[in-house]
């Protein structure tokens, strides 16, 4: 019932945050390059989304083979997984947060929350692990 609630208030209120952030560019650089910068940031964030999921599944495979549990790198990974997924949504404000969980620099910043929901939705019992 509740996610219901929040993927109903999602459904609207990013389509509206987005044209207003479309309209604040549109004023600033007109439409016209506006849609430009859209279309340019898209396909940057859809290369580096592709280059960063690469490396992540390249450490993810050597972790293994050395017989640890790739956690951090998985982390890494869902980061840019739905950093891509806004990525591809057209804005501006979701191609920033898509640019931070896809940029190495920035994606520590996520990976603490990450964590700590994870952590929180263990001692709720909310969240199961299997191990082999």
């Amino acid at each position: 019932m509740i996610r219901s609630k929040w993927l109903w208030a999602a459904m609207f209120i990013i389509p509206a945050v987005e044209l207003f952030g479309f309209i604040f560019v549109a004023e600033h650089l007109g439409a016209p390059k506006a849609l430009l910068l859209m279309l340019v940031t898209s396909v940057i964030g859809f290369l580096m989304m592709r280059f960063e999921g690469k490396k992540v599944l390249q450490d993810s495979r050597v972790q293994m083979q050395e017989g640890k549990v790739p956690g951090r790198t998985m982390l890494d990974g869902l980061c840019i997984f739905f950093g891509g997924l806004l990525l591809i949504l057209p804005g501006f404000v979701t191609d920033i947060i898509g640019f931070s969980l896809v940029f190495p620099l920035t994606r520590p910043l996520y990976r603490v929350f990450l964590l700590k929901w994870i952590e929180k939705k263990m001692k709720n019992g909310t969240f199961t692990f299997y191990r082999r």
